[in-house]
């Protein structure tokens, strides 16, 4: 695996990032840094790994170091969670949270007050 491939790698889940995630920065270590926390810290750890690994692949004696097996596991699993990412579907979980919440308010406080209602003697 040549060095510029790793960098290629990182370039690709830097832009699925600015494409899915809507993430500014020029590498992916500043994606990272900026829009890390949307990510599992599953895939965040290796995403780490992915742009250290394209950092190391600049210099020529820390090439031989890098563990290509698993820059592509990496790769791999930062692209089917980044891919499988679908912003609409995660706009309408976080609505069908926030109603639900609402709804289970409203539930209890109507519970409460036939509750109390009954307990002082007016039901």
């Amino acid at each position: 695996m040549p060095p510029g491939s790793i960098k290629q790698m990182a370039d690709h889940v830097a832009a699925l990032m600015q494409q899915r995630l809507h993430v500014g920065g020029a590498s992916l270590a500043e994606k990272l840094r900026r829009g890390g926390r949307a990510l599992p810290r599953s895939v965040r750890s290796e995403a780490a790994f992915l742009a250290e690994a394209s950092r190391q692949a600049t210099n020529p004696r820390l090439l031989p170091l890098i563990d290509r097996d698993r820059v592509a596991r990496a790769h791999d699993i930062c692209l089917r969670h980044l891919q499988g990412l679908d912003r609409k579907a995660r706009r309408r979980a976080a609505l069908m949270g926030i109603a639900s919440s609402i709804a289970f308010s409203l539930f209890a406080v109507g519970v409460l007050a036939v509750v109390v209602l009954w307990w002082r003697g007016f039901l």
